[in-house]
């Protein structure tokens, strides 16, 4: 392996000792001479140090890439907001804030990120790189999903622990991947739970694992989570429903990333990345007393905020031609095509389920679609549920379902109660996507009780 030259500007405020894997070698220079030296020399990447007196990040940034336009450049400061790196980012730099320790692994990617795979050729600066195999799993190019990559581009070389929030259905387990998929750990391996899917008695023994005898029916031992995680990463899905008592050996771990299995005195250290997600307000739990305030601020290290699908409308054609392609390959079909009308209507919806719910009502198209290679506007009634959904309403008067006031004069008890029955039934609807057996559940009724009273209501709207 080639050693890799790294021109170090403002080597003063680093103090010239950072610590630089055996296949760097790094030439300290101040601004002024660094600059200079990038007229007459080639170097594989730059790394300039901040504060710098009488620059900005910007300038400085403009600078060197006018005199090496070719050359990656690594920005770091420790006190970085995370807007600025997001500006830094969109203006081609590596902005990063972590220790010397760290900054070899940066410095990798942002060197193959520049160079051909297997050439050892630059890219021109006028040409984009391929996509990367984890960028590829965050479909759309809307500035909220390029925000996301952004990010996911920023953090995935360090260690810290990311918390990613958004409403059900929006991607979050998808964009845990991609993290890992983009980090130094993408070889060793990804390991997900859901909190909220494991009874709150085996969730300690699924996290650090147990020896045998340790409780009735350890007939076996058995390795944990954090374990199997090992040299990779942890992803915690619904961590806002973790009990309390195992909210505070989690802080321990992820403080000390160490822990011992059940009904065992050894410590076991273990070398992962923590991923943690909700579809909660972790911060409403906090004051409710549910969730310790010290765990949410040992997670919430690194913010990812996954925007639900109806603040994106521009990415559903993409994600719904992406769905058809990938549902009628795992089905051993031939690709089928997307009307204009189709893709029309699907842009139109709200999308209450997110991604997922777009998902769902595409492998259903495909699947009722029996040999046709197009899927209509026909092939996605949710949209009519929808317009149905707006009629019903429509002849419902508000009516407040906590407390309704009889007025001196009286009032229609019938209609009262009719008022709020549609109200809630067309709420009910809306937030499962026009799905009459889930709103069914949901509401605790009987799917044809609740299909009745829809009809009912048609008509009485007709």
């Amino acid at each position: 392996m080639l050693t890799k030259r790294v021109l170090w500007m403002n080597a003063g405020f680093a103090a010239g000792n950072q610590e630089l894997p055996s296949d760097f070698r790094a030439t300290y220079r101040d601004i002024s001479e660094a600059l200079k030296e990038l007229t007459i020399e080639a170097f594989d990447a730059v790394v300039v140090e901040f504060p710098a007196a009488g620059w900005t990040p910007e300038g400085l940034l403009g600078q060197v890439q006018s005199l090496a336009p070719d050359t990656p450049v690594l920005i770091r400061d420790p006190q970085m907001p995370g807007a600025d790196a997001l500006r830094l980012a969109r203006l081609g730099a590596y902005p990063f804030s972590g220790t010397g320790e760290e900054v070899g692994g940066v410095l990798w990617q942002a060197i193959q990120e520049k160079t051909e795979p297997g050439s050892g050729s630059r890219i021109p600066s006028s040409r984009k790189p391929p996509a990367e195999e984890w960028e590829k799993l965050l479909v759309g190019n809307s500035r909220a999903m390029r925000n996301v990559r952004e990010l996911i581009r920023l953090v995935s070389s360090r260690r810290s622990t990311v918390l990613i929030t958004g409403e059900t259905g929006s991607g979050k387990e998808v964009a845990a991947r991609a993290l890992h998929l983009a980090s130094p750990r993408r070889r060793g391996p990804l390991v997900a739970l859901n909190c909220s899917a494991v009874p709150d008695a085996l969730l300690e023994a699924e996290f650090f694992g147990h020896v045998r005898g340790a409780f009735t029916g350890a007939v076996q031992a058995r390795v944990g989570r954090f374990e199997q995680a090992h040299g990779g990463t942890l992803f915690l899905d619904e961590i806002g429903d973790l009990p309390l008592d195992l909210q505070a050996k989690l802080l321990r771990v992820l403080q000390e990333r160490e822990f011992q299995r059940l009904g065992s005195s050894e410590t076991v250290r273990v070398d992962i990345r923590v991923v943690a997600a909700t579809n909660c307000d972790l911060l409403d739990r906090v004051e409710q007393g549910k969730f310790r305030e010290d765990l949410y601020y040992r997670l919430h290290v690194v913010p990812l905020q996954l925007p639900p699908l109806r603040d994106r409308s521009e990415d559903i054609s993409l994600l719904a031609e992406y769905f058809v392609e990938k549902i009628c390959r795992s089905e051993g079909l031939p690709v089928k095509m997307l009307t204009a009308e189709a893709i029309e209507r699907l842009s139109a919806f709200s999308w209450p389920g997110n991604v997922r719910q777009l998902e769902n009502a595409i492998e259903m198209a495909v699947a009722l679609s029996g040999d046709r290679q197009t899927l209509s506007d026909a092939d996605f009634p949710m949209a009519g549920a929808a317009g149905k959904l707006a009629v019903i309403r429509s002849h419902a008067r508000p009516a407040d379902l906590t407390v309704v006031s009889v007025p001196d004069s009286g009032l229609d008890y019938e209609q009262t109660m009719a008022d709020i029955e549609r109200n809630i039934i067309a709420q009910a609807l809306e937030k499962t996507g026009g799905n009459k057996k889930a709103a069914a559940e949901m509401l605790r009724l009987k799917r044809t009780t609740l299909s009745a009273k829809v009809r009912s209501f048609e008509k009485i709207t007709a």
